[in-house]
C-alpha cells in the first residue's frame, strides 16, 4: 500500500472516531474504587441494534470504491480463485484476502475472510485477528447495521480466543473494548477487563490507548491526557504516535488548553509533513483554536 494512501486513512479513522465519541450519549459508572474511574461516564451502556445479514461480498465493492482500481487488482484476482476453491485452498485464499485488506487498511472485508478461516479450522490466530478487525470497523464507520454486525463478530470472535487462551493479554483486551462498545449488559465488564489487563502490564499499548478513548467519551479528558501522554511516551517518534497525538491534542481543546492542544496537532502534522491533505486538515484544526 502506498505511503500517503497509509496516511490518509489514519486521518480519516481519527476523524471518524472522534465524531462517534461526541456523538454518543453517555451514562454513568459504578465508584472509582471498583472501576479505577471516578463517577464519571461512559458510551456504551445500551446493547447495540442486533446484527442484520451483512456480506463480504458487499463490503468488498465498498471497499474497492475506496481504494481504487490499481490497489483492487490482486483482491479482484484472490476473489476469483476463492469462488472455485474447496477445502484447505479455501481457507488458504480467505486468509490470503485477509491479509490483503489489511495491507490496503480496511478491516472490515478482512475481519470476514479471517472469521470464515477461523470457523474453518478454529485456530486461536485467526479468531484474534477476526476479532481485531471487527473491533477496527467498529471504530471507524457510523452505520448502525455495520456496527452491530461488527460487534457482534468481536464478540463471537475474542470468546472464541479467550476460552482457548484465557491469559493472552490482546484477547482480553479485545473483548474488553467490545464490551464497553455495548457488547455487554454493561460496560464496567470491559472497562474491568482492560484494567485487569493493565494491572498486568502497565505498558500495554491497545488497552491505554482503548482506556483513553473511553475517558475521552465519559468526558474524562484529564484522564484521557494521561493515557495519551503515555503512549507518546512510549513510542516517541514512532507513527503509532499519531493517534495519541491527534486526541491527545482532541483533550486538550476540550479542556479549554488550546495552547496545548496547538502543540500537540503540531507534532501530529510533523509526523506526516509529507502528506499535504493531511496537514491541511491539521492547520484548520489548528486555525479553530486560534480565532
Amino acid at each position: 500500500m502506498k505511503k500517503q494512501t497509509i496516511q490518509i486513512v489514519v486521518i480519516a479513522s481519527a476523524v471518524a472516531v472522534t465524531g462517534y465519541l461526541y456523538s454518543l450519549k453517555p451514562v454513568r459508572l459504578q465508584s472509582e474504587e471498583k472501576s479505577g474511574h471516578n463517577n464519571g461516564m461512559v458510551a456504551g451502556s445500551k446493547p447495540a441494534p442486533a446484527a442484520t445479514a451483512v456480506n463480504v461480498e458487499a463490503l468488498s465493492a465498498t471497499a474497492k470504491t475506496a481504494i481504487g482500481p490499481n490497489l483492487s487488482v490482486h483482491i479482484n484476482e484472490l476473489e476469483g480463485q476463492l469462488k472455485a476453491a474447496q477445502g484447505t485452498e479455501k481457507t488458504s485464499l480467505q486468509l490470503q484476502l485477509a491479509k490483503a485488506w489489511d495491507n490496503v487498511s480496511q478491516p472490515a472485508p478482512a475481519a470476514f475472510y479471517y472469521q470464515a478461516a477461523a470457523k474453518s479450522e478454529n485456530k486461536f490466530d485467526d479468531w484474534l485477528q477476526a476479532g481485531n478487525r471487527f473491533n477496527s470497523a467498529f471504530r471507524v464507520t457510523q452505520d448502525s447495521t455495520l456496527q452491530a454486525t461488527m460487534l457482534a463478530g468481536s464478540v463471537e470472535a475474542f470468546t472464541k480466543a479467550t476460552a482457548m487462551q484465557p491469559n493472552n493479554l490482546e484477547a482480553k483486551t479485545g473483548l474488553g473494548v467490545a464490551y464497553v462498545n455495548g457488547g455487554a449488559p454493561s460496560p464496567m465488564q470491559g472497562i474491568s477487563l482492560l484494567l485487569e489487563v493493565v494491572g498486568k502490564e502497565p505498558n500495554n499499548w491497545n488497552a491505554n490507548f482503548n482506556l483513553g478513548l473511553f475517558s475521552m467519551k465519559s468526558g474524562q479528558f484529564d484522564k484521557a491526557v494521561i493515557r495519551f501522554t503515555k503512549l507518546i511516551e512510549m513510542k516517541s517518534g514512532d507513527k503509532r504516535s499519531i493517534e495519541p497525538y491527534f486526541y491527545l491534542a482532541e483533550s486538550y481543546k476540550q479542556l479549554g488548553e488550546k495552547e496545548k492542544a496547538i502543540a500537540a496537532y503540531t507534532a501530529c502534522k510533523e509526523m506526516m509533513s509529507d502528506d499535504p491533505e493531511f496537514t491541511k486538515q491539521i492547520d484548520r484544526y489548528i486555525s479553530e483554536l486560534k480565532h
